[in-house]
């Protein structure tokens, strides 16, 4: 997944250590307020969600690049080799989470609406109905040990919808993503405690399927 507007590349001079970074990784801009998501997530959880976990993984991001231009210029394999881990977390966290506001929308502007159309179409073949749908994304939502991501994607190879976990802030890589369910703690313990499937239900009133179905004509093409 590129988030295409948020960086350019690092540039660096080979065998030495300056390197110029026109522009860093930003937090996108987040398509509602912070309260526009209540009942089904307070406000609190997002402004805190939104510009401490989500502002955090921009940091890091940023930093573990600056870090892996200067090893790349020192041709320091070891250290870009050991940076890996952090690009990974941190930049998968990137991505999740701007996939994640996306695919949150109010009420009032038609958050929780079944999705029509092609998408619409896909699921019942793929799943069977839409409810089945559901089920089976709060199921794997509710089975990721620790923290992690359940995902809605769509398989270019075989031009199907799948289902799939995620741990951690590893991004799917194996599928394009359309939907993503963010299940790390800061996502809901401040308001449902250690009620991760009371979440699930809730969070399903707010779920954008406009976005999703944009997704998913859009990795049709």
């Amino acid at each position: 997944m590129m988030i295409r507007s948020a960086r350019a590349p690092i540039r660096v001079r080979a065998g030495t250590r300056q390197f110029s970074s026109s522009s860093k990784f930003t937090l996108p801009p987040l398509p509602y307020d912070f309260g526009a998501l209540e009942p089904a997530i307070s406000g609190k959880i997002m402004e805190l969600h939104y510009t401490k976990h989500h502002q955090g993984y921009v940091n890091n991001l940023n930093v573990a690049l600056e870090q892996y231009a200067d090893a790349q210029s020192k041709n320091d394999v070891t250290k870009m080799i050991a940076l890996q881990p952090a690009l990974r977390f941190h930049g998968g966290g990137h991505i999740n989470h701007s996939i994640f506001w996306t695919n949150l929308a109010p009420k009032s502007v038609g958050g929780g609406e079944p999705p029509v159309g092609e998408l619409a179409t896909a699921i019942s073949q793929e799943f069977g109905s839409f409810d089945k749908l559901k089920e089976k994304i709060s199921t794997s939502a509710v089975a990721v040990q620790g923290s992690g991501w359940a995902w809605l994607g769509f398989n270019q190879t075989t031009g199907r919808l799948e289902v799939m976990s995620k741990p951690n802030q590893d991004p799917l890589t194996e599928l394009t993503p359309l939907l993503g369910i963010d299940v790390w703690e800061h996502a809901y313990y401040l308001q449902y405690g250690p009620g991760r499937g009371d979440y699930l239900k809730s969070l399903w009133e707010v779920v954008n399927w406009k976005n999703v179905a944009e997704r998913y004509v859009a990795a049709r093409k």
